[in-house]
């Protein structure tokens, strides 16, 4: 038994191009990248229809990571779509969804971030709000444009990590500064979920499982782009990596 963890990555759809382009299942190379730096096996996972083929896929991982990308679809949590709610991706939803439900039965590691928190969060019950401006005209900035002069690893806004939480035994409790790229974000809490994080505005940020549930983690912001500048970004992959890494030895042989 390989001594690296197999960790799934989960994509997104491509629409066609027409002309040029079939089709396509894509994710940042930026995730690979920092998985493989901290002693993963990648497993780039498709969004396909055949559940049975994903249950086999999600058989061989170690782990699962829920990487940033498009909007959920409101469906998913029992709501209407808003006029701000942004571009979605059901194959997505419905792969990322299964994903995690399995891994949360069976303790299998989850780390998610960005969108994959929220996916977390929805997942196990909870809601989101479709665009943060209908929670509160006056909340800090939180989401992230590409045409603004900003670099994906800029700290713009302060999180409080939550005491004696997963989180903060791995960053430290108190205060730390985040990159942040969202306009949407947890509404309702998920029942059986763990705030570990809160922005000074009061917005979630972070939660996790209860203490028996193993490694189920998410945060809001993009540590994948500060793991060369901030130790705890770096700190967090491999908590998640040597909890992957210990599942696969506990786990029954496959």
């Amino acid at each position: 038994m390989s001594l690296q963890p197999v960790i799934g990555i989960t994509t997104q759809t491509l629409e066609a191009v027409p002309g040029e382009l079939p089709r396509c299942w894509v994710m940042s190379q930026r995730y690979v990248d920092v998985l493989t730096q901290v002693g993963a096996i990648p497993w780039v996972i498709p969004l396909t229809r055949d559940m049975a083929m994903l249950r086999e896929i999600y058989e061989r991982l170690d782990g699962v990571f829920l990487p940033g990308g498009v909007d959920m679809d409101p469906q998913q949590y029992g709501e209407s779509r808003m006029p701000a709610c942004g571009v979605t991706d059901p194959d997505r939803d419905r792969v990322e969804v299964a994903l995690v439900r399995w891994a949360m039965e069976e303790r299998k590691p989850v780390l998610a971030v960005c969108r994959g928190v929220q996916v977390l969060n929805v997942a196990a019950g909870g809601t989101l709000y479709q665009d943060l401006a209908e929670w509160c005209d006056a909340a800090i900035k939180h989401d992230y444009w590409p045409n603004e002069p900003r670099q994906r690893q800029d700290l713009v806004h302060e999180v409080l990590v939550e005491p004696q939480t997963q989180l903060a035994s791995i960053m430290g409790e108190g205060r730390s500064t985040v990159n942040s790229m969202h306009h949407q974000g947890i509404k309702r809490l998920a029942p059986g979920l763990v705030v570990n994080a809160r922005a000074s505005d009061g917005l979630i940020e972070g939660v996790e499982g209860q203490v028996d549930d193993g490694f189920l983690l998410g945060v809001q912001w993009h540590p994948e782009e500060l793991v060369e500048s901030i130790p705890e970004a770096r700190r967090l992959f491999e908590a998640f990596i040597s909890s992957s890494a210990s599942y696969q030895i506990d786990a029954v042989p496959r």
